[in-house]
């Protein structure tokens, strides 16, 4: 028995191999990959790395552009605006992952059993999804929001909420084939349960697309996100979020370029490196591209 076998190393060393692989197959999300790490990071360690309170109001510096000690420079009650972007990261960062992954796998569980039992549960189902992705999809969430009330989890919900039809409709698709399978065939010839096969044979397989659907739609979610907060529809003040940052500016004849242009770019790269993640991450889960990262 080698030393290897014992510490497990090689198994490491494979998959840091195959992730170099995928890293150098595909080097744009790559590098989004590590930015959105930044993003998390920056997140975490927001209390750290905020160079000061982002809720303290200093009243005889209103407004003012960057400078040495305020390197993004104070918005109209004088926040320090670096301070508030590194704790607007957290929330918008923490609404759009867990919104995604509520929608998402609610959606998802919806999709699998859509497809696998069939018949008038799944048309009325694919009936009842067509009408929810028919409304605009920040319509929809400003009107749950509006509907239940300001506050963190009422926004998650709202975003989660527009989620589902697009999770079940292509976990849907992806179940519709694999219950084809002959080995779902042998599981019903044994006298396994639906549940079982669902749980067993036919979730697994669809993963990988849910996998896809999440990392994807983290882009889309902050876009909602920020869209609710700059129409007074999302989180709740004093927390600060970029959407709310930007939507503070309206009260401005001619807003400050500093109050505009931060918040806007952190949503912007945020987005960007989002979706050109989730862009490697679809192309790494294709399943005609398995091979070319075999050993």
């Amino acid at each position: 028995m080698t030393t290897e076998s014992i510490t497990g190393s090689k198994p490491i060393k494979d998959r840091l191999w195959r992730l170099w692989v995928v890293a150098a197959r595909y080097p744009i999300s790559a590098v989004a990959s590590l930015i959105v790490l930044l993003l998390v990071l920056v997140a975490v360690a927001a209390p750290v790395l905020s160079p000061n309170d982002p809720l303290k109001p200093d009243m005889r510096n209103t407004v003012t552009g960057p400078s040495l000690d305020r390197p993004l420079g104070t918005d109209y009650l004088g926040r320090d605006m670096v301070s508030r972007i590194i704790h607007g990261t957290r929330m918008s960062l923490f609404v759009a992952i867990t919104s995604t992954l509520l929608g998402t796998t609610a959606g998802a569980m919806w999709g699998v059993a859509s497809g696998f039992l069939g018949g008038r549960f799944d048309l009325l189902s694919q009936r009842v999804v067509e009408i929810m992705q028919a409304f605009p999809v920040v319509l929809f969430a400003l009107l749950l929001a509006t509907a239940l009330g300001a506050g963190v989890w009422t926004v998650i919900l709202a975003i989660g909420v527009t989620r589902i039809s697009y999770g079940s409709r292509i976990i849907r698709a992806q179940a519709l084939t694999v219950k084809e399978m002959p080995y779902v065939d042998a599981a019903r010839a044994v006298g396994a349960s639906q549940i079982r096969i669902i749980v067993v044979h036919i979730g697994p397989q669809c993963v990988a697309p849910f996998i896809v659907l999440v990392t994807m739609y983290l882009g889309v979610a902050i876009m909602i996100e920020a869209t609710l907060g700059f129409l007074g529809f999302g989180v709740p003040p004093p927390t600060p979020t970029w959407g709310a940052m930007l939507g503070e500016t309206s009260s401005f004849l001619r807003p400050p370029w500093h109050l505009v242009m931060f918040p806007g770019a952190a949503i912007a790269v945020s987005v960007l490196a989002l979706n050109l993640m989730g862009d490697g991450v679809r192309d790494a889960l294709d399943p005609r591209l398995r091979g070319a990262f075999a050993s």
